[in-house]
């Protein structure tokens, strides 16, 4: 067992005694490491930690290339040099895989934040309860709770924060866009990590939102990026060397040399509903339709129509969970002052409470290119931008 005084001297050796753009770097961090890592995973991972005067970088390699890898061997280095204010943002759905990752195959703590798991270790208020976990195991929360805790995420100077499917954040640059927004403001002036395989779907302008979480100054203002970029032909160039500077994309066909694919073909499978399926389809349409129903708040009718429809669309056991949750909470309607819980309910919680267990954001509901999903063309656009002759 060493002392803590001994654990920072080790730490300071680790700085010390290996270049900041080596691949030694990375090797003290890696001794309880389970993984058989990637050449481009290494070169990714020392491109995050290259610059430490950067605000940020964008890991933009294709599906099934090991972003997550990549990001792990930052966070496993920062934890070696005894930076441990770590943060990981994801969807809901992926915190557990993340913890998992991270303790499996790296051998660092992982805590998974959430409202239930911050009251039960209450030491006070919210940001004093935050700050007893942070340095003891790296944090993970979702989108939306990250949002929720604003004011105390920046009040922690993050060592590095890592952003998975940083894509939901693509507009984030628009006032609009609630959670983009608060997130910018929570992690301003720390240190980025993040992580997406498309990073374009519809414009360019997405690029230029997830530049500004990096750092504002990126690229200017929105009106000076538009100009300078998408009106005219010519800044092109000019643009693949910006990105050169923060974005780094491996391509599939980049590491066929030392990876082989299994090829894969899509194969189109018809589908019916049974009559059972039919029926319960049939039945929370015409629930949905009505408009004297306790079981919809009536301000938030559109968004709680919108889940139902997408989990309808899922599956009957997706949709069944979330009709115990509505009913629920008209029973807890039922047990005291009736008419001042209708009153006072405007159904907000509800809301929260669906996008938290579907992994949903209340922000993509109010985007237009949530319809769409035609994103090949500005990828292919995208991985030209950044290809490195490979």
């Amino acid at each position: 067992m060493i002392s803590a005084y001994h654990a920072k001297y080790y730490a300071h050796e680790l700085t010390r005694r290996h270049a900041s753009d080596g691949v030694s770097r990375l090797s003290q961090s890696l001794f309880d490491a389970s993984v058989d890592l990637n050449p481009h995973q290494i070169e990714a991972a020392l491109f995050a930690l290259r610059n430490p005067l950067q605000e940020g970088v964008l890991l933009a390699d294709e599906v099934g290339l090991g972003k997550t890898i990549e990001a792990a061997l930052v966070v496993c280095q920062y934890w070696a040099e005894r930076r441990r204010r770590l943060l990981v943002i994801c969807p809901a759905s992926l915190r557990k895989q993340w913890a998992q990752e991270l303790h499996d195959k790296f051998a660092v703590p992982t805590t998974v934040v959430d409202a239930v798991s911050l009251r039960k270790q209450s030491a006070g208020d919210m940001l004093a309860t935050l700050q007893r976990l942070v340095g003891k195991a790296v944090v993970i929360m979702s989108y939306p709770f990250a949002a929720k805790l604003e004011a105390e995420l920046r009040a922690v100077p993050w060592d590095v924060v890592v952003i998975d499917e940083a894509h939901k954040l693509r507009n984030a640059h628009r006032a609009s866009n609630r959670m983009g927004q608060a997130l910018k403001r929570a992690l301003q002036g720390r240190k980025k990590l993040l992580l997406t395989a498309t990073p374009l779907q519809n414009s360019l302008m997405e690029l230029y939102g997830l530049s500004t979480l990096i750092d504002e100054h990126l690229f200017g203002d929105e009106t000076a990026f538009r100009k300078q970029f998408m009106n005219s032909g010519t800044g092109l160039d000019e643009l693949r060397e910006r990105l050169a500077s923060f974005a780094k994309r491996t391509l599939r066909r980049d590491v066929l040399e030392y990876i082989q694919y299994t090829e894969r073909k899509a194969l189109t499978q018809p589908f019916n509903p049974t009559d059972d399926e039919q029926a319960l389809y049939e039945r929370i349409s015409a629930f949905l339709q009505k408009e004297d129903s306790y079981a919809l708040p009536k301000q938030q009718r559109h968004l709680t129509a919108l889940i139902l429809r997408k989990l309808l669309a899922s599956s009957a056991p997706a949709i069944a969970a979330t009709l115990v949750t509505i009913r629920e909470r008209l029973q807890g309607l039922l047990t005291a002052d009736q008419s001042q819980k209708i009153a006072e309910d405007d159904g907000s919680q509800l809301v929260e409470q669906l996008i938290a267990e579907d992994d949903l954001s209340e922000d993509s509901f109010q985007d237009d290119s949530f319809q769409k999903m035609v994103f090949s063309r500005h990828n292919s656009v995208f991985s030209r931008m950044l290809k490195t002759g490979n």
